[in-house]
């Protein structure tokens, strides 16, 4: 009886030590991160509302980890007349100067034809887990799900720096 307590209680501890071991996912997640951070990323978890989607009664919202890249060398004027924008992966009526399947939920109307036609380009070379991309006179970013590893992560940060160098 007395080996059957004593194989109970260490069954119990291991659980709980394996219960609190981080899973693959939450090790992937952590590695990518701490490797976004060296590329000069903010990275931040975030409760993200998008617009209401064309059918829908509300509108989603979600737990998305940002990345963004802060914008530096702008002086007071160019931030006081800054055009924030942030677009959605989601159909809705919001899509004027956008490719299909993507819609606004800030800035409809205020950036110009280059502009727009800079941001179709930049739309089609993002990975497929972008949620969000938003621009502001701080930073750039977008919200992702964090899959597609290195590779994806190398070309959020060229497209978010080429968003930083066009000053939009």
């Amino acid at each position: 009886m007395k080996w059957m307590i004593i194989i109970v209680i260490m069954m119990s501890l291991i659980g709980s030590m394996m219960w609190v071991m981080p899973t693959p996912r939450q090790k992937y997640q952590a590695a990518l991160r701490m490797k976004a951070k060296k590329m000069g990323f903010l990275v931040q978890l975030e409760r993200l509302t998008a617009p209401r989607a064309k059918g829908e009664m509300e509108p989603e919202s979600r737990d998305i980890t940002a990345y963004r890249v802060i914008r530096e060398g702008l002086n007071r004027e160019e931030k006081n007349h800054f055009k924030t924008w942030q677009i959605f992966r989601l159909e809705s009526i919001s899509d004027i100067g956008l490719p299909s399947g993507w819609s606004w939920s800030e800035g409809e109307r205020t950036l110009s034809e280059k502009q727009l036609d800079k941001l179709t380009e930049v739309i089609s070379k993002l990975p497929d887990g972008i949620f969000s991309l938003e621009s502001t006179p701080i930073h750039a970013g977008v919200y992702w799900n964090e899959e597609g590893g290195d590779e994806a992560l190398d070309e959020i940060k060229t497209l978010l720096d080429g968003l930083v160098t066009e000053r939009f």
